[in-house]
């Protein structure tokens, strides 16, 4: 009862420093949706799936949104209907949220038969944030599935889970940071697209612990043998081994969160890129992937990313800019990131390995996550790993899809041993 007492109270709040972003670039083919999906052991009851998120949204001020049009700036105000209703999967993932068909809000669930999927407009959260949500989702869902889950565990979240909402690049920007995002042209994978409104995944399922020894075999971390691997397969399918005056950019979000120590569950990430040059013709694998793991290895640290994003922060401490009209700042922010996106090949993120409680663990069978396409990335790849298995996911409007054979290709020529399934 407190919580549903809680959750009519009307309050506000700014979006975070990120998020200003997404509102004003997103359209229908640049949706700035993500999916996260958690497949269990068992059949989704869509009836207890409802109960599951009607128990939980109102604990998560996160999600308990609606996005509001102010005279400055985009703010969040509770929203105070009921939860979305949660849908089968009919669609193709990532289409861009319409909150006048979903009770305001700004995330929405559906099912396919073991799979459960959040999607949510990046507005709201990262990776992160959303992984918070969607195993709280999954948790609750179980627990009222199989009550005796209740006796062992509680009917309660988990004690890692955090419900934090602070702005951490307000709390943690430095002042006097120069421009933190490049502008010059980058190569972009272009080809004939599918038809509009179709989406294409190619979901590849992987043994962690061989993805391991293959990295080892050539001293890298797993995120820098898969970026070594991306590269390489854009390089030699995309420009044939060839010269190229523009180069190969790889965009790497970091999670903030350990370097600053915040537990926010809000946006709070930075964006590395790892630029590869073609000036001469047939690099190496070796050679690409050196110099990959090198821009990679110089950019991530704490340093570096706290430059990254000041720069955008002071920004918007500005008091010139703040008291400019919310109708002037979209026309500036829309060409700052047109002039950002083309410096941009592709994003490959990793979520790392995500863990549940250890009651929990026998009736979930693995996550994966999907990013929606953007201006001039066509093609994206997503990572992460869970209980001994990994999920690599590209997402693509492209019909070509000699960029993913050939990545899946190479790991298998290392001695990994995927399966790989599409919706193509």
């Amino acid at each position: 009862m407190k919580e549903q007492l809680s959750r009519r109270e009307l309050k506000w709040s700014r979006l975070d420093n990120t998020a200003n972003l997404f509102p004003v670039i997103a359209t229908e083919r640049m949706t700035n949706v993500y999916r996260l999906s958690l497949t269990l052991e068992e059949k989704v009851d869509p009836v207890i799936l409802q109960q599951a998120l009607d128990k939980l949204l109102p604990l998560f001020d996160l999600m308990n949104v609606r996005l509001r049009t102010g005279a400055f700036w985009y703010y969040f105000e509770t929203n105070r209907k009921p939860a979305p209703r949660v849908e089968k999967e009919t669609e193709y993932p990532c289409r861009k949220m319409e909150p006048q068909l979903n009770n305001q809000y700004l995330f929405r669930v559906s099912y396919y038969k073991r799979r459960i999927n959040l999607e949510v407009f990046h507005v709201l959260a990262d990776g992160m944030g959303g992984v918070t949500f969607l195993k709280e989702l999954a948790c609750q869902y179980l627990r009222l599935a199989h009550p005796e889950l209740c006796s062992q565990v509680g009917d309660h979240l988990s004690e890692q889970t955090s419900l934090n909402t602070e702005d951490s690049y307000l709390k943690n920007f430095r002042k006097g940071q120069p421009k933190g995002y490049k502008s010059k042209p980058a190569f972009h994978m272009k080809g004939e697209k599918l038809k509009d409104g179709a989406f294409g995944v190619i979901q590849g399922y992987l043994p962690l612990d061989q993805v391991k020894r293959a990295a080892h075999e050539r001293s890298v971390s797993i995120n820098e043998y898969l970026a070594g691997v991306y590269a390489y397969s854009i390089y030699r399918e995309c420009l044939h081994g060839a010269v190229s005056d523009k180069p190969l950019v790889l965009c790497v979000p970091v999670n903030l969160r350990p370097y600053f120590e915040s537990i926010t569950t809000r946006n709070f990430f930075g964006m590395v890129s790892a630029a590869f040059e073609p000036d001469h013709e047939d690099y190496s694998r070796d050679e690409i992937e050196h110099i990959i793991v090198e821009s990679l290895r110089a950019q991530i640290n704490k340093e570096n990313l706290e430059k990254l994003f000041s720069y955008n922060v002071s920004n918007q401490k500005n008091l010139m800019l703040r008291a400019v009209p919310l109708i002037l700042k979209k026309i500036v922010m829309q060409w700052v990131y047109q002039v950002s996106a083309r410096a941009t090949t592709t994003t490959l993120t990793n979520l790392g390995v995500l863990k549940v409680g250890e009651e929990y663990q026998p009736y979930i069978r693995h996550f994966s996550a999907i990013l929606s396409v953007s201006q001039g990335q066509n093609t994206k790849m997503t990572i992460c790993s869970y209980g001994g298995e990994m999920v690599i996911t590209f997402s693509s409007i492209l019909k070509d899809v000699s960029v993913q054979k050939r990545f899946f290709r190479t790991l298998a020529e290392d001695g990994i041993q995927p399966a790989v399934e599409s919706n193509l």
